[in-house]
């Protein structure tokens, strides 16, 4: 299972007033495990940006003057997302931003949309049906699933991407801490199954065997319950029940 959690930043809060994107961040999972593949890139937009959002990103317009055209990078980023499962949080705002540049690339003329490469999931819907009545906005999700966000002084699209990964495993199965400290030398790797020396411990090869013991039938049964209940949570994606099903 590939999915890809996506994040932009742009020059505004509204495509249908000429606001374009500047930055797209995106991190990828294989079967909800962090891959080395990374698709981060700045993009110029062709005009200014309010001065509101440039105090919520800090992307100035001088950072992004030698920048590429959304047309000009458009190809790869298709590529890195196609046939994935998108999470993105909030995803009719990135979805809005990211179909509006492929409209504006042909003039509106029957313009290819995300979601013909791609399926979504919208990680504030989920949120707000667990959480109905309750702040889900990405800094109150993490301060609930203890992600640490102490780091996010700006919004960036890559850095939330990564934020966001962290949470929507917790989420939706208690997994987190995927880009914890200890865990920083895979950040920058570009090679995969990448492991620090630091990470390996030698085991004595004449150390004694270790006793298998088999599960009861009573744990069998929790086994499969909390299966059930990560199924229920992640919307059917649970990934060990799919490989119960093919084992």
């Amino acid at each position: 299972m590939r999915q890809i959690i996506l994040d932009t930043e742009t020059t505004g809060l509204e495509p249908s007033e000429g606001h374009r994107i500047i930055e797209i961040g995106c991190v990828e999972l294989i079967n909800r495990r962090a891959s080395n593949n990374r698709y981060q890139q700045y993009i110029n937009p062709g005009r200014e940006i309010d001065q509101g959002a440039m105090e919520v990103h800090g992307i100035t317009n001088e950072m992004l003057v030698d920048k590429p055209k959304f047309a000009d990078i458009v190809k790869d980023l298709l590529e890195f997302i196609k046939g994935a499962e998108l999470i993105i949080h909030n995803a009719p705002f990135d979805l809005g931003f990211l179909n509006n540049e492929l409209s504006v690339m042909v003039n509106g003329k029957s313009p290819q949309r995300v979601e013909d490469f791609c399926t979504v999931v919208d990680t504030l819907k989920l949120a707000r049906g667990m959480h109905p009545g309750q702040k889900n906005d990405l800094d109150s999700l993490c301060r609930r699933y203890n992600v640490d966000n102490s780091h996010r002084t700006l919004h960036g699209a890559l850095l939330d991407a990564e934020i966001l990964a962290d949470v929507y495993l917790a989420m939706t199965g208690g997994q987190t801490g995927l880009f914890e400290d200890t865990h920083s030398h895979l950040k920058n790797a570009t090679a995969t199954n990448v492991v620090a020396p630091s990470d390996i411990r030698r085991l004595d090869p004449n150390r004694p065997k270790l006793p298998v013991i088999p599960a009861n039938a009573e744990e069998l049964a929790a086994h499969q319950a909390w299966l059930e209940e990560l199924d229920k949570k992640s919307g059917g994606k649970c990934v060990w029940k799919k490989i119960e099903l093919t084992s």
